[in-house]
């Protein structure tokens, strides 16, 4: 029998595998296990402890935190009172904080440590503070404060009698949590998923992708406050009995894969465009031999791909089942390239999930050729969040996959994606008019541009509302543009502009690891802004941009781009909490430079601006220009 609602699926795996580390983090220096029965035990004193204090059926209650197990035990402790969890991104600042406080009506707020605690502490509206890691001492010490530990041993002094059948009570119907979507632009909506809706999605995924197993390790290093890594990376291994290990923080993550060896890492794309562009650099640092090695190495892979992924078949090719010459080479390629880079990712990966953005279909194909398959998929907050990925037995790359069995997925006259099924939001939260103008007769609008090939595998064209419409009435977009650039391992990130001018143009940050590695063969030094106004550099990059972009059309292609020196970041402003660029933020923060750049015919100097160097170059023209 399917559980009635997330704490009673978490709660079995728990009584089936209490004696199994559920859980994997780092303290002083080395990974330490938490069993699934230690887990557990502290999630029932953290629930006594909230009752204790006032939290019951419907009220709502907050997660200001990184990635820890403490994470996991409030939020599924909150859920089992029948109350509603509302995380919040650890990156955003007081205002944004206090305001989706505010706007889910939260009383009670888990808060990591001091640094988190600074940014509410003139919030009046909550009732209690708990803190995870106070650290020696508090800043400033109110009496609506609370440590984990104190609440816990509350608990402990006043246990929940018939806890667990009052949480078994709770159905699917009823809601689980508020999750604010990061958008581009305006303020954050509260999208209520209940335990159907996060319940149906983690069902869906387990049958149709990569079946998670116990003896699963993953790594949890996107946000929790995402319903992504949510979704995938706790409640998806915590159906099965698998391990949760947590990596230290964002920087840590290649250290970490090393240490905890996972089997299954869910991921955005921008993990892979890094580990694409390192393979890459150790090439180009590589002999001529070595280099030769692995171009040959990268053939055979793609022929063992193309075996895998052929549109005539519909069961993945085993290796037993490959041609017996080419096993041969296969074994010679994975011995002197791909152990090598997979014992860089720890050694142990048998599948990787891709979310949270488009992956570059090139850089996916690099991956299947190393034999370290990327499974990609699509979805929103709003579904909980997977529509459609790529099953493991299936896959074709370039494509989110096929819908998860049980969605209806279904292409408008005008090219949207509209979906229906139980991972669907119930609504957003005190917002009527959002709510109703994202559904139609029932299904829900992503807002996405969509079509599926002959397969019946989906492919996300752009935004619905970021289609740059030129003055000649030709339609642009952009998405697939800037999928090729970021193939440069010298391109961070890139965002086309061009709404009612002539042509596009694109701002361009650069992986400056990777550039002045380049630099250093080439016998340039200097500051940042020093280099990307080197003529060397400028037209290094120059050629990245026309040969990543001469498939598209003519008026597809950037004829200009902008070098913004500045790294484009969650804090200020450029990036979501999901790491996807905020393309109005891009364009409103750059606007001069944008219209420079379009009044004059060729653009050569530094414009500085808010302490940053922007440098705008002309592409040389094409025939036909």
């Amino acid at each position: 029998m399917k559980p009635a609602n997330l704490v009673e699926m978490v709660w079995r795996t728990a009584e089936k595998n209490s004696q199994k580390n559920g859980f994997l983090v780092k303290v002083a220096g080395e990974y330490k296990g938490i069993t699934y029965r230690d887990f557990w035990i502290q999630v029932s004193q953290t629930a006594a402890g909230l009752a204790h204090y006032g939290v019951g059926f419907g009220d709502h209650v907050a997660i200001l935190s990184d990635n820890n197990p403490y994470w996991a035990i409030s939020d599924i402790a909150i859920m089992s009172l029948g109350a509603v969890s509302v995380p919040i991104h650890s990156t955003l600042p007081s205002d944004q904080i206090s305001y989706i406080l505010s706007n889910a009506d939260c009383k009670f707020l888990f808060v990591e440590n001091q640094k988190q605690l600074q940014k509410i502490l003139a919030n009046s509206t909550l009732d209690k503070l708990i803190i995870f890691y106070p650290g020696d001492s508090l800043a400033e010490k109110k009496e609506d404060m609370l440590t984990m530990e104190q609440l816990m041993s509350a608990g402990e002094k006043h246990p929940l009698f018939n806890w667990e059948d009052e949480f078994q009570a709770i159905t699917r119907d009823d809601l689980a949590t508020i999750i604010h979507t990061s958008g581009t632009t305006g303020y954050p909506k509260g999208a209520m998923l209940t335990h159907g809706n996060i319940l149906s999605n983690v069902e869906g995924v387990q049958f149709w992708v990569l079946e998670a197993r116990p003896d699963d390790i993953m790594l949890s290093h996107l946000p929790l406050s995402h319903i992504f890594e949510r979704m995938a990376g706790q409640f998806f291994p915590l159906s099965v009995g698998a391990t949760i290990a947590y990596a230290e923080n964002i920087d840590t993550v290649q250290q970490n894969l090393l240490e905890v060896q996972p089997t299954i890492l869910v991921s955005v794309p921008l993990l892979f465009e890094k580990v694409y562009a390192q393979a890459q650099k150790m090439v180009e640092s590589g002999t001529p031999i070595r280099r030769k090695i692995f171009d040959w190495a990268l053939k055979v892979g793609n022929t063992r791909y193309k075996y895998y992924l052929s549109s005539a078949t519909d069961v993945m090719v085993r290796k037993s089942e490959l041609p017996k010459e080419f096993r041969r080479k296969w074994k010679i390629a994975d011995k002197l390239v791909y152990q090598k880079v997979k014992k860089q990712l720890g050694g142990r990966i048998r599948g990787f999930i891709s979310g949270g953005g488009a992956l570059n279909p090139e850089i996916g194909k690099f991956f299947w050729s190393v034999d370290l398959p990327v499974l990609e998929g699509y979805g929103l907050t709003e579904t909980s969040p997977v529509i459609c990925v790529n099953p493991f037995s299936r896959t074709k790359v370039g494509t989110v996959g096929k819908p998860l069995p049980n969605l209806d997925v279904h292409i408008s006259d005008d090219g949207e994606v509209l979906v229906k099924g139980p991972s669907i939001m119930k609504g957003y939260y005190h917002d009527e008019e959002a709510t109703k103008e994202h559904f139609e007769n029932g299904w829900f609008k992503t807002g996405d541009i969509g079509e599926f090939d002959e397969d019946g595998f989906l492919r996300i064209v752009d935004r619905k509302k970021r289609i740059i419409v030129l003055t000649s009435g030709i339609n642009v977009a952009p998405q697939p543009v800037e999928n090729a650039l970021h193939q440069s391992i010298y391109i961070e990130n890139a965002v086309l502009v061009g709404q009612n001018q002539k042509y596009v143009i694109v701002l361009l940050t650069l992986n400056y690891e990777n550039l002045k590695s380049w630099c250093k063969r080439k016998g340039i030094r200097g500051s940042v802004n020093e280099l990307v106004t080197n003529k060397k550099v400028q037209e290094l990059i120059t050629r990245e941009v026309k040969s990543n972009t001469h498939k598209f059309a003519r008026y597809e292609q950037p004829k200009k781009l902008i070098i913004v020196t500045k790294e484009w970041t969650v804090e200020g402003g450029e990036m979501t909490q999901s790491l996807k660029v905020r393309f109005k933020e891009i364009e409103e923060k750059y606007k001069e430079v944008i219209e420079q750049m379009y009044e004059e015919e060729a653009y050569a100097e530094i414009e500085v601006a808010a302490n940053e160097v922007a440098v705008g170059l002309s592409l040389p023209k094409s025939k036909g220009d």
